[in-house]
């Protein structure tokens, strides 16, 4: 971009408003870097010209603040210290944003061979009920994947993402074996709930017990009612005595928190809501939180604890941001 960069370019594409105006701030992020006074002067002046402009320049500030940009980087971190990061990155950074910006848009599976290993997937915010060929009951929880293969010779399940509510009725025939990454369960005339989210699965027992078996160690434990357990690529954790009321709330529909850390909080809330939730005011993170809410609403809960926190709010479609 050069000095003579103006605040409604020609549009030949077609494109809508919104995305002449992100196109615009993405181009603006790399002249701010070294600006000329005539270039500060153009900025404001194009900032100044629309509603549109001013959202579409914080909401790229944020992508260009958040983790794949970084990440992106961290990788090109390979040339000589003299090049600032930023110089090595900027060649790269407007593909990089767009693609960012992009990204809010598409499935929520960006896994392609895990989608067609499942045979049921839920997208963010969405849940799903399923019945076995066995009478079993399943609840696929946001954002999860899973399959099922049930006969006369087999009894197999696998989570391959997310999480489940499991009701497994009593059955004379073979156990239900249940596969979710580190951990394998065999079960029978159980309910239970399994976790399985960046390479650690939690098994929580409501009702009956669980055989479970450590996939990467040779560990073997029995999960009764009322207990919870942790397992990854070490093994199983100690066991924990489950809070059902707050830890399975989400059967319900509900997220229930009590004294948790605003970043834990949103952290949960991102696994519900189909873009990006960010978080700019890092005093924030360690606020203690208690509550119960809604699970299909997450943006409600954003701006309720947006409000008892006294911290500014910014919506753009797909993105909130907190300051």
């Amino acid at each position: 971009m050069t000095d003579t960069h103006r605040a409604e370019p020609p549009n030949p594409s077609g494109a809508s408003p919104q995305e002449l105006a992100m196109d615009q701030a993405l181009d603006w992020l790399i002249v701010l870097d070294h600006p000329s006074a005539e270039q500060t002067r153009q900025f404001q002046q194009w900032l100044a010209a629309s509603a549109l402009n001013a959202q579409a320049f914080e909401k790229a500030q944020a992508i260009w603040n958040g983790p794949h940009v970084a990440q992106s980087a961290v990788a090109l971190d390979s040339t000589p210290p003299k090049v600032s990061r930023l110089a090595r990155l900027r060649p790269h950074w407007k593909p990089l944003a767009t693609a960012a910006v992009l990204v809010l848009g598409l499935f929520s599976f960006s896994n392609l061979p895990l989608r067609l290993q499942a045979d049921h997937l839920t997208q963010v915010g969405e849940r799903q009920r399923l019945q076995l060929e066995d009478g079993s009951k399943v609840l696929l929880n946001t954002n999860s994947a899973f399959s099922s293969d049930i006969d006369d010779q087999q009894r197999v399940a696998r989570l391959y993402q997310g999480e489940a509510y499991f009701e497994i009725p009593a059955n004379r025939g073979l156990p239900l074996e249940l596969e979710a990454g580190p951990v394998r369960a065999s079960v029978r005339d159980t309910t239970f709930a399994v976790r399985y989210l960046d390479g650690i699965a939690q098994v929580q027992v409501q009702r009956g017990a669980i055989d479970l078996r450590a996939t990467h160690a040779d560990q073997r434990i029995r999960l009764s009612a009322g207990e919870s357990v942790r397992v990854g690529p070490q093994g199983f954790e100690p066991p924990a005595k489950l809070d059902a009321d707050k830890e399975l709330a989400w059967v319900q529909g509900r997220l229930v928190f009590e004294n948790c850390p605003m970043s834990q909080v949103l952290a949960e809330l991102r696994r519900y809501y189909p873009g990006w939730i960010v978080n700019n005011n890092p005093r924030l993170a360690d606020v203690a939180v208690t509550g119960n809410y809604r699970l299909d609403q997450p943006l409600n809960v954003v701006r309720s604890l947006a409000h008892i926190t006294s911290a500014r709010l910014s919506e753009f479609p797909a993105l909130v941001i907190i300051n």
